[in-house]
């Protein structure tokens, strides 16, 4: 039964090892047990680990001559998996944290889920995990929630089920790092991402830990700091925008504007800011301004999003015109109407568009966040009082 699961699933199991013969072993003898689907990634290990994988002749094995990285051993792992027409993948790592009989538990649960990405999470309040291991996890978990939007409890764990058909084919990163890669950019990809509860034994006098945290968590902040540039400027816009633009009018209101969980504060807010930001002259850069800061700010990223499309091409000549006229009147040097529409330059009248455009930009915000506040909340009293009724 074991066996027949991971073979419909057309699933191996990927081992990447590097020096460490005291746990090795028992890892691969219990991996063994469950499936023999198992591809094994020697990363140039320099103690007995090669006269050990002598003895398992018949497992699929991959041996470099020097240590390169755990990213790059899982990558030419997911390559020789495909190679052999697997789908998927589950990599479990070789110093004995783990419980081999839990692959049972990815391969039942992506039973229903097959383009689902699974991360086991440890339980990182268990008596002997190290301190450090436990924050480096919190921080990775905030910088992986803040690049995709997704929660999760770990996110730092290396026995994972991949649906490798599905994911990336190429990939930046060689080292630790690398498994933060491939979750964020599969989250991109629109692959679901999530955690199942693993086992976990932690033992200090046979583990063998290889992270060095200088070096390490230094390449792991500079792939964060990419990560979240991308995410800001180009991934979180494109999926709005994408999302957006898929949803009618009316689909939008009822889903987006009441159908939201938000209060109908940070409703109006949203919208009022998306405004804002769509009058304010960064003409090419409101989609990345108001997501930005719908995020920072914990606003309604779509509802902002949608305000700041006030700036759509019809409305803009409306927009330059108003914002003229204003800043004319405040600057007490008003724009002919005959010079705005005859070959406007706006070199002539920089400051009083700039101005005019920040005033028209603020009043239409406070206008709209009062009328859109209003009806917002006369529109959750009457669905609470249908609700009593």
């Amino acid at each position: 039964m074991q066996e027949g699961q991971a073979n419909s699933l057309k699933c191996c199991v990927i081992i990447p090892t590097y020096n460490n013969q005291n746990t090795l072993k028992r890892v691969l003898d219990g991996v063994l047990k469950i499936t023999d689907k198992v591809i094994i990634v020697n990363d140039g290990s320099t103690d007995d680990t090669k006269s050990i994988l002598a003895q398992y002749k018949d497992v699929e094995q991959i041996h470099f001559k020097k240590n390169i990285g755990k990213g790059f051993a899982l990558r030419k792992g997911f390559e020789k998996a495909l190679d052999l027409d697997y789908s998927h993948a589950i990599t479990i790592d070789s110093d004995g944290q783990h419980y081999p009989e839990d692959i049972l538990l990815f391969l039942e649960f992506v039973k229903d889920q097959p383009e689902t990405l699974v991360i086991g999470s440890r339980n990182m309040n268990q008596e002997g995990v190290p301190n450090k291991s436990s924050f480096g996890n919190k921080f990775s978990n905030f910088w992986f929630w803040f690049e995709t939007g997704l929660s999760l409890k770990d996110t730092q764990s290396g026995f994972r089920l991949y649906p490798i058909k599905k994911m990336p084919k190429s990939w930046f990163t060689k080292k630790f790092e690398f498994e933060i890669e491939v979750i964020v950019r599969s989250a991109w990809k629109g692959i679901n991402v999530c955690n199942i509860p693993i086992q976990i034994k932690y033992d200090p006098e046979e583990r063998v830990s290889h992270f060095r945290p200088f070096k390490d968590f230094s390449r792991i902040s500079v792939l964060n700091t990419i990560l979240v540039l991308i995410a800001i400027f180009y991934i979180k816009p494109r999926d709005f925008f994408n999302r957006f633009k898929k949803k009618s009018l009316r689909d939008f209101f009822i889903e987006d504007v009441v159908g939201s969980n938000d209060s109908p504060k940070v409703k109006s807010t949203s919208i009022s800011l998306g405004v804002f930001i769509g009058i304010i002259p960064i003409w090419g850069f409101q989609t990345i301004t108001v997501i930005f800061l719908a995020i920072t700010f914990r606003l309604n990223k779509l509802l902002a999003f949608a305000g700041s499309n006030i700036s759509i091409p019809p409305m803009i000549p409306i927009i330059v015109f108003a914002s003229l006229k204003i800043g004319g009147l405040v600057l007490n040097n008003d724009v002919p109407e005959n010079e705005i529409g005859n070959g406007f330059n706006f070199g002539n009248h920089l400051l009083e568009y700039i101005v005019g455009s920040f005033i028209l930009a603020t009043l239409s915000a406070i206008s709209i966040w009062f009328i859109s506040y209003f009806l917002l909340l006369k529109i959750e009293r009457k669905s609470l009082k249908k609700d009593d009724e």
